[in-house]
């Protein structure tokens, strides 16, 4: 007899003494809390035939976005092709073939069918919004989870990260008011779930309600920081909302703190030290030999490619460290990189490359190539994932170029537009200032 789960999903290979941490594993994802892959791999260590335990691991693998991590997701795809499987295990095998190849798009669909025929499939639902996340596909963040929900119930193991996750999905939709009363009703019935934390962090940031922020992350940061390996992230999101009230002495004790205090060396954490230090930068603030030590810890990976995402991220730190060996590694990475056939070619061709670019132009002091650059992506820039609290580092970029270059026109243009989105926005509000200021008016 095959093992079950609360759902009544079988699970192939799998006996009790496996599935006990397979099922751990699982929900330390859903909170992102303690050590999945240590878990999981004492379910195949009981349990080698059990080819989700191998798939579960190989998710969690292609998901850091780290070129050496997807090697070891590709060896977990191998390892699940000839194990015993039910139709809905061979599908996850298969969209763990095509995650670990590069090939987002493809398993995206794949799993997303798996959710439509067994939509109380959580790893499907979870590894498939995070696919979503990566991919900058804001519809389907809300529309994966919402197909599902009507099939879930408040007493199932793990409702809160289904709410959760519909939560950030309607947040990138632009659908405020009902993202925050899910993310809250989430963190409600699991305070450690960090990613529905991270939801209601993004309503406020997009509604630029920075008191609110502060006040719910500071609420109960022991809840979402404990064991956590997405604390980094949220602990981002507080600075964010201390940067949008020019509150730059707090921004710099979070970075040196729980942002970047312990140096992380993994791309997710190095992403959001860079966009820190960037903002910064871009408003003139002298970080002191921050860039440095984070440049140091971005240069092993300079000829990654693999992601465009973090190249973006990765020459911000050699821009600013001014290293430009590493810089010119990383472009030649990019080149290679548009050259392939998985998608990170088209993320890089369509968004990450010409902002790669952008950048490097900003720090040389070329702010219209930045300016000419950044234009036409602006509007695409989902393309290369990520989220709207984390693609406005390219807003914010163009409208500091047009304000160096002393483009008045455009300065004025870009900035009303800001204002329009942010009016409570302390940050939008001296960018108003200083444009009018270099028009004259």
């Amino acid at each position: 007899m095959a093992i079950r789960d609360a759902f009544g999903l079988a699970f192939s290979g799998a006996t009790e003494a496996g599935f006990t941490p397979y099922s751990q594993a699982v929900r330390q994802l859903q909170c992102f809390i303690g050590d999945p892959v240590a878990a999981v791999d004492r379910a195949i260590a009981k349990d080698p035939g059990f080819v989700m335990a191998h798939v579960f691991k190989g998710y969690l693998f292609a998901l850091a976005t780290e070129r050496e991590a997807m090697a070891v997701a590709r060896a977990c795809h191998q390892v699940a092709l000839p194990l015993a499987a039910t139709e809905r295990e061979q599908a996850h095998v298969s969209a763990l073939g095509r995650l670990a190849n590069g090939r987002w798009h493809e398993a995206g669909g794949i799993l997303e069918g798996i959710a439509i025929d067994f939509p109380l499939d959580a790893v499907a639902l979870q590894v498939g919004h995070q696919i979503d996340f990566f991919t900058g596909n804001a519809r389907m963040l809300r529309d994966r989870i919402a197909r599902a929900l009507p099939s879930w119930q408040t007493d199932m193991p793990g409702y809160h990260a289904i709410l959760g996750m519909q939560a950030f999905g309607l947040e990138e939709m632009g659908e405020y008011a009902p993202a925050e009363k899910l993310g809250r009703a989430a963190v409600e019935m699991e305070p450690r779930d960090g990613w529905a934390q991270h939801a209601v962090a993004h309503v406020m940031e997009m509604q630029s309600r920075q008191r609110d922020g502060i006040a719910w992350m500071r609420a109960n940061p022991e809840a979402w920081t404990r064991e956590s390996f997405l604390k980094v992230h949220n602990w981002w999101h507080l600075a964010l909302f201390h940067y949008d009230l020019g509150d730059t002495d707090e921004v710099l004790a979070l970075y040196d703190g729980p942002i970047y205090g312990a140096r992380s060396t993994l791309a997710l954490n190095m992403v959001d030290a860079s966009a820190i230090l960037w903002r910064l930068h871009l408003g003139g603030v002298d970080v002191g030999d921050r860039w440095v030590a984070l440049a140091a810890n971005w240069a092993p990976k300079a000829g990654a490619g693999n992601y465009a995402f973090n190249d973006a991220h990765a020459m911000m730190a050699f821009v600013g460290a001014g290293l430009d060996a590493q810089a010119r590694t990383l472009l030649e990475a990019q080149r290679e990189a548009m050259a392939g056939n998985d998608d990170n070619a088209a993320f890089t061709r369509d968004v990450g490359h010409p902002l790669t670019l952008a950048i490097k132009a900003f720090g040389e002091g070329n702010y219209t190539e930045a300016m000419r650059l950044i234009r036409p992506i602006r509007a695409i820039a989902n393309r290369f994932g990520g989220s709207h609290a984390q693609r406005d580092v390219i807003d914010l970029t163009l409208i500091e170029a047009a304000l160096r270059a002393g483009d008045g026109t455009l300065a004025r243009a870009l900035t009303a537009e800001r204002s329009m989105a942010r009016p409570d926005s302390p940050l939008a509000a001296l960018f108003s200032r200083r444009a009018a200021d270099l028009s004259g008016n």
